[in-house]
């Protein structure tokens, strides 16, 4: 599968996360982001997005584990998922591209702008990597 994760960059900015080398990706709360959470499976491919001011698809994330119970969460609902950087994106793909673009008229980062962990299809992986490199 592929997924798209949001991050605000001066949160965590995927510069930061390429040093860092890889995360824990936590903190999610919103249940139909969580929900998209849990289907994610050790190996899945990961577009990085950069929200607030730059809203921009900038890097590829590899996720190393498949979904567990957050450690942090007392209630046990809550998973996270174990991510490493690829690479970035030779050049970001802004929002505004991909609104423009009919290919992506039900992308759910078209659709639930506020949701943080969304499925990407392939034809949509393949469209996004072609406009990083236009």
């Amino acid at each position: 599968m592929n997924w798209l994760f949001k991050e605000e960059p001066s949160n965590y900015s995927f510069a930061e996360f390429t040093k860092d080398g890889g995360t824990i990706w936590s903190g999610v709360k919103n249940p139909l982001a969580q929900k998209h959470l849990r289907g994610v499976q050790k190996g899945d491919r990961v577009f990085y997005y950069h929200t607030g001011g730059e809203k921009a698809v900038v890097g590829i994330a590899k996720a190393t584990s498949s979904a567990y119970p957050d450690p942090k969460d007392k209630t046990g609902k809550a998973v996270v998922v174990d991510l490493a950087p690829d690479r970035p994106l030779p050049r970001p793909v802004t929002l505004a591209e991909i609104k423009a673009s009919k290919k992506f008229s039900s992308f759910p980062l078209t659709r639930l702008p506020r949701l943080s962990v969304m499925p990407v299809s392939d034809a949509e992986w393949k469209e996004i990597e072609a406009m990083s490199r236009g």
